[in-house]
């Protein structure tokens, strides 16, 4: 996302042994559900993890490539898709930007994303919540069947606000 502001922000972006680690975790749930975790989907995956952030889609195809060249965007779209149904990504609809679950990767239950969005720097971070279950409980009593819950609340970090 990136620092508008000029005041020093902690990187909480994970080494390349910490990224791998969550890719074979993955990679075994996905293949113990009868699915496929095929090169792009690594990819996709691997770029997200080690951004340590939120990243928009069009940088993505961006990175993609090992040798520069970007991808083709249904490339990205299908791997991010296949991600998020899985649970192992989230879209964050309001800054339009895709980011790396930081729940366990073994837990295959699905849960309630939450998010705190710093509107002056960019961080973002996925924290849990109270009542997500209960929410997809009211809503399995209203005949729903939620697939995904994401909720995002905008602010400042601690950071920010200090240096305000």
């Amino acid at each position: 996302m990136g620092a508008a502001c000029d005041h020093d922000h902690s990187d909480h972006r994970p080494g390349p042994a910490e990224v791998e680690q969550v890719i074979v975790s993955v990679e075994a749930r996905c293949a113990a559900e009868g699915e496929r975790m095929t090169p792009p989907r690594r990819r996709v995956l691997e770029l997200l993890l080690a951004a340590g952030e939120p990243v928009k889609a069009y940088d993505l195809i961006a990175r993609y490539g090992v040798d520069g060249q970007a991808a083709k965007p249904p490339t990205v779209y299908r791997a991010l898709e296949f991600l998020e149904r899985r649970g192992v990504v989230h879209r964050i609809a309001s800054i339009s930007a895709y980011v790396a679950c930081t729940a366990d990767a073994d837990d295959s239950r699905a849960h309630a994303a939450a998010f705190l969005i710093c509107d002056c720097c960019g961080a973002t971070e996925e924290v849990a919540v109270a009542g997500g279950d209960a929410f997809a409980e009211a809503a399995s009593l209203a005949g729903y069947a939620i697939e995904r819950t994401t909720i995002e609340g905008h602010g400042r970090c601690p950071a920010c606000r200090v240096a305000a």
